[in-house]
């Protein structure tokens, strides 16, 4: 069972502002909606609010220190470890392979060490932003796929979609 990473930050790291994503990406929308429909989600309780719901396709597993926190639809617990072991239950029913943890910036500090994989989109822009992703020590990854992608009509940046993966691990 892989424990992966879906991310979407900008040349100077930024992944957010205001829990909100600081550009329209609708092209990699389509592509975050592909990666992660049918598998478990795990993601922080600012990042699923800031989607306002459950995304649908995925069971959401949402991670809090909040124990009055609830919402329909969610499987709602308390720290990561909790987290990727009902992601491991889910993928299981679900006859998957891949946990995708789908953020905010604590969270993917929290997971990147034991992540196997990176899907990474690296927007080429640098927003302003007050939520960024951890460095990628790039001795501890390995880049396996590259491809560019210009703005289209619905997209604010260009951006490139890439996948990482730990050269020990089981790609």
């Amino acid at each position: 069972m892989r424990l992966a990473i879906i991310v979407a930050k900008a040349e100077n790291n930024v992944i957010g502002r205001g829990c909100a994503l600081p550009w329209h990406l609708s092209s990699d929308l389509k592509h975050f909606r592909r990666l992660t429909f049918g598998k478990p989600v795990i993601m922080g309780r600012k990042t699923f609010q800031s989607m306002g719901k459950p995304l649908v396709g995925r069971d959401n597993i949402v991670v809090t220190r909040d124990p009055d926190f609830h919402a329909e639809g969610i499987t709602v617990v308390n720290d990561i470890e909790q987290a990727m072991q009902r992601g491991k239950e889910f993928a299981r029913e679900r006859m998957v392979d891949e946990i995708m943890v789908i953020g905010g910036g604590e969270i993917y500090r929290a997971v990147l060490d034991k992540a196997k994989r990176i899907y990474l989109t690296e927007v080429h822009a640098r927003p302003e932003g007050d939520t960024f992703f951890p460095e990628i020590d790039p001795k501890t990854w390995r880049e396996t796929l590259r491809r560019h992608h210009y703005a289209g009509p619905r997209d604010d940046y260009n951006f490139s979609l890439v996948v990482l993966v730990r050269p020990n691990g089981d790609d």
